[in-house]
Order: C-alpha cells, then structure tokens, then sequence
C-alpha cells in the first residue's frame, strides 16, 4: 500500500545517501497515518528527531492523526506540548486530530478541554472538531453536552453533517431522549 510505498522510498533514499529532509519524513509519516499504521507513523516522528530534522506543523498534524487513528490522547497531548516547546503554532487540524484521539478513547473531558483551548488560540472550532466532540460525548453518555455542542454548533454559523447529527442522536438514544432523537431526525 501507500505506506509500504512511502516507506521503501525513504530507505532508497537513505541507501543512496540522500537523507531524508522535513517534507520527505512528513509525507511518509502522513502516509502511514491514512494507511492504517499509527504506530509506523509516530515511530516515523521519533526516528525524524533522533536524525535531526525538525518537525514542522505539517509533520505533527500527520503524527496526531495517527494518535487520533490509535486512540492516543496521552502521545497526542505530548505532541501539542512538544510542537509549542518548538514555537509551532497548533492550527484548527491539530486540535481537531487530537480532539479525535480524545473522543476514540472515550475521554470526553479532555476532548471538550481541547474544544475549549482552541478558543485561547484564536482557532475557530471546524465541523471535524465539533463532530469529534460531541462524539465524545456520546460517548461518555453526557447527551446534554452532546446538544449543548450541537446548538453551539449552529449558533456559530458552523452547518452540522451526517458524522455530527449521528454522534449527537446516538447522544440521545444512549440517554433514551427517544423523542430529541426523533426531532434531530
């Protein structure tokens, strides 16, 4: 797959001498991330530094996609700590990746934290980042937050999909509010 693909090119490079700079490590870490290896993935990212070569924001957003993919929120926080110690600025994709490894670990508070700290970095929260919240939510069986988010949501201009309706009547299904299940359909 596209993995394996990313992954022999970055030896062939190595093997020819050519070291692999930013934008090659971050297109096979990225690579790994939508090709179902996480773990690849963040090795690629640990593997990069222990070579010298700095991630940039394009570099972590892909690790944290992969932390999202793994249900890692520990490695994902560390990420946003470690990208801020390098002066890197999170972008709403980098809290949306790490609200994502929050809601697949069924962390609820930590992802409404991330919600919540995208505001202190003058980010608007996107669908992606809500939807993942509220998923978490659903969840964590707090339906109220579910729909406190979801009107949250439209209030800010921000057009609900199919993810967010879903995650917000699973919500309420999950807390048997049948009838605001029904209204949301």
């Amino acid at each position: 797959g596209e993995a394996a693909r990313a992954l022999s090119l970055l030896e062939e490079m190595r093997a020819r001498g050519v070291a692999p700079d930013v934008v090659a490590f971050s297109a096979a870490i990225s690579a790994c991330e939508k090709g179902g290896e996480p773990a690849r993935a963040l090795a690629l990212l640990d593997e990069m530094e222990a070579e010298g070569v700095p991630p940039n924001v394009i570099s972590f957003n892909a690790a944290l996609g992969a932390c999202a993919a793994g249900a890692q929120p520990d490695r994902a926080l560390a990420l946003l700590d470690a990208m801020r110690a390098r002066g890197l600025r999170p972008n709403a994709r980098t809290l949306a990746a790490a609200i994502s490894a929050c809601e697949k670990a069924r962390q609820w508070e930590r992802a409404l934290a991330l919600l919540k700290k995208m505001r202190a970095h003058e980010l608007r929260p996107d669908v992606i980042s809500f939807s993942a919240a509220i998923s978490a939510c659903e969840k964590g069986g707090q339906a109220e937050l579910a729909l406190a988010l979801l009107e949250r949501m439209r209030a800010g201009g921000l057009e609900p999909n199919v993810i967010t309706y879903n995650a917000a009547i699973s919500a309420c299904a999950r807390d048997a509010r049948w009838r605001r299940a029904l209204e949301l359909l």
